[in-house]
């Protein structure tokens, strides 16, 4: 499956304070996990801490399942990291796709992270963690969307 179809994400490169909320607490609980896991602590209270703030934190399994399926820790940026990375985009087109259950662009999203196994693996539950950023009322921006 190729992933050069798909459009570019409007927050490649983007500070992490010009993110809409729902971005911004995705990214902050990615950066948390991250972090956790290269110092070997726990790393689902540090994703769960940011979900929480939002009254997400049941969320936190299946976005701690996304990010060990994708196996992307080396290519994510740190807390204090000025910009986004292109695997921190990736992922939240990624799960900006799953959130409206376009699962084949969202698995062409993840492949720009992982192969296709892995991939695969991780959509399940960014379905899930779409869902329930919906129920919470967090909506991510749509990347499908043309402006006009």
């Amino acid at each position: 499956m190729t992933t050069r179809g798909l459009p570019t994400w409007p927050w490649s490169g983007a500070a992490p304070e010009d993110l809409p909320s729902a971005e911004s607490v995705l990214l902050d609980a990615t950066r948390g996990w991250v972090e956790a896991t290269r110092e070997g602590r726990p790393p689902l209270p540090a994703l769960r801490l940011p979900l929480a703030t939002e009254g997400i934190e049941a969320a936190a399994p299946a976005l701690e399942a996304v990010l060990r399926g994708l196996a992307c820790p080396g290519s994510m940026g740190c807390r204090l990291c000025p910009r986004l990375t292109p695997a921190e985009s990736a992922l939240l087109m990624g799960l900006a796709l799953a959130q409206r259950a376009t699962r084949r662009e969202a698995l062409a999203g993840f492949l720009r992270l992982a192969p296709p196994a892995a991939a695969y693996s991780a959509l399940g539950p960014a379905l899930t963690v779409g869902l329930m950023l919906r129920r919470g009322g967090l909506l991510l921006a749509n990347p499908l969307r043309t402006e006009s």
